[in-house]
């Protein structure tokens, strides 16, 4: 499953452009809808040379800023920490929890039985899921 988990995350972003890159070419090529019902094939120009061409350029531009950047200075953007011999008895000072995780490492701590914290972490989840059943206005 972890094999299957990289393997989703390093495709999809090429999917995703993919699909994005066929709905611009589509886009461009037959108009959008318009609700209005009036014919928008005066506002369309030809895909081809204008956009191209600077589609072309604009990727151009940013491959070429991006190439400098790593090939120049590839610590640039880099974090110090990372160059700290690793202790492994203990967890790096850079790494944090999420805040968004709290309420989750609140009820695992609180609770010391493995299963018995995991149960109160789904019960916490699904109270949270019923609220809007409740609403009885």
């Amino acid at each position: 499953t972890l094999t299957r988990f990289f393997a989703f995350h390093f495709i999809l972003p090429f999917i995703i452009t993919a699909l994005a890159g066929v709905h611009l070419l589509f886009l461009h090529e037959t108009g959008s809808n318009n609700p209005s019902g009036i014919s928008s094939d005066s506002d369309k120009i030809p895909f081809h040379p204008y956009y191209t061409t600077k589609d072309i350029l604009g990727a151009l531009a940013m491959i070429t800023a991006l190439t400098t950047l790593v090939l120049f200075s590839p610590d640039l953007l880099g974090d110090p920490d990372n160059y700290t011999p690793a202790n492994p008895l203990n967890t790096p000072p850079h790494i944090k929890p999420e805040w968004y995780f709290l309420f989750a490492y609140a009820i695992l701590r609180s609770i010391p039985n493995k299963l018995g914290g995991v149960l109160a972490l789904v019960a916490s989840i699904l109270i949270l899921m019923a609220f809007p059943l409740l609403h009885t206005s």
